[in-house]
């Protein structure tokens, strides 16, 4: 069994405030805000590398290798990483990722620590400016909490997680024709899956979103996916694919275009366009045959959408990553494991943001949208 490394990314500790890259001053204000004017206010955090399923896009057969347990962030950690966030830099999304954050058998845990925190920072007064700059939100709406995930489990767990906090789930979804789906994610658990969608559904975590990644495999089967999602009433987002397979075998040959797709779903469907629900959404929303139901693309090859970026990522090592294509990480969880203060972790996160590439993980203004600087980890090591 050939081993499969999760990276080893360049981790700094806490860097200067005096390092500015590209010599500019880093503006006075405690948001996340990059040098190109970017404010991340949607924070993914992943959990954990394992998962449930064996996706051929995302992991090799045999899986990732896991974090060991005590170098994954506890609860705990997570829930004050979260109320720094919130409480001194602006975050208003949160969702949990891994791997497949059902995984993690303290998932209960960690949403209720992560909205006791988001709670508590929202009701705490926001963080002093200096005039004229930027300032933190002030809004007292509630901060949302979602998840990604497969969904294998939801069903005996959805109550539990929606007690703890969580206000929506995502699901990974490619298609719902069974073999296509045995064969793609190397487990026959489609009727498993399905069955954590409707429990979502029968929570009340609406809207349910189902993302599905865009392969040539499962092309002729996207209309069918569509169908099935407004039937059920999910909100469906195609999502091309990306070079971040753990195996490195992406080609840019192999990319299925939004536009390869929209011909396809054109043939079933009436497909009116709706534009984004707001800037910085990756997708891009149709109507399906004048709505309700809709439609989303994330075009994330063919159609970036890097200059709208709003995310900020915790990895399950509880580093700080500016952009998925960025191998530069932060280590947020040795500070707090070595006492720093919070307004030493949230400098350090600023940062760490300050310095965010201009898209996909470099700053070459020649470089070609469909263009990606090498990762060194994979989709299921950084967390989506």
């Amino acid at each position: 069994m050939a081993a499969v490394s999760l990276g080893v990314p360049s981790v700094r500790g806490v860097p200067r405030r005096a390092a500015t890259p590209g010599g500019r001053p880093r503006p006075a204000t405690p948001l996340l805000v990059d040098r190109y004017g970017r404010v991340a206010r949607d924070l993914r955090v992943s959990i954990t590398t394992a998962c449930s399923l064996r996706c051929t896009y995302c992991m090799p057969a045999e899986g990732l290798p896991l974090v060991p347990r005590d170098e994954l962030m506890t609860p705990e950690e997570i829930g004050r990483l979260v109320g720094i966030g919130v409480r001194d830099l602006g975050i208003r999304d949160i969702r949990f990722t891994g791997g497949e954050p059902l995984m993690r058998r303290d998932l209960e845990d960690i949403i209720g620590a992560a909205r006791t925190a988001a709670d508590d920072a929202m009701a705490a007064p926001r963080p002093g400016t200096t005039p004229g700059a930027a300032s933190a939100p002030t809004s007292t709406e509630r901060v949302r909490i979602a998840m990604t995930s497969n969904a294998l489990g939801l069903d005996k767990r959805v109550d539990a997680l929606v007690a703890a906090g969580l206000d929506r789930v995502n699901v990974s979804l490619d298609t719902v024709n069974r073999e296509a789906f045995a064969t793609l994610t190397r487990r026959d658990r489609l009727d498993d899956v399905l069955k954590g969608i409707r429990a979502a559904l029968a929570a009340g975590l609406a809207p349910v979103k189902i993302n599905a990644v865009l392969l040539p495999e499962t092309l002729t089967g996207a209309a069918d996916l569509l169908a099935w999602a407004v039937e059920h009433g999910c909100n469906l987002r195609f999502i091309e694919e990306m070079p971040l397979d753990a195996d490195g075998q992406w080609t840019r040959d192999d990319v299925v275009s939004a536009a390869d797709l929209l011909g396809v779903l054109q043939s079933r469907f009436r497909l009116t366009p709706a534009g984004r629900e707001d800037p910085s959404a990756p997708a891009e929303e149709w109507l399906v045959d004048d709505g309700p139901a809709t439609v989303g693309i994330i075009a994330s090859v063919t159609r970036s959408f890097c200059g709208a970026c709003d995310r900020t990522r915790l990895t399950a090592e509880g580093t700080v990553r500016s952009c998925l294509f960025g191998n530069e990480e932060t280590d947020l969880k040795a500070l707090l494991r070595a006492g720093a203060t919070d307004d030493e972790v949230g400098d350090a996160w600023r940062a760490a943001m300050w310095a965010k590439p201009r898209a996909h993980g470099s700053d070459a203004v020649e470089l070609a949208a469909d263009a990606f600087a090498a990762t060194e980890r994979s989709m299921g090591a950084i967390g989506g």
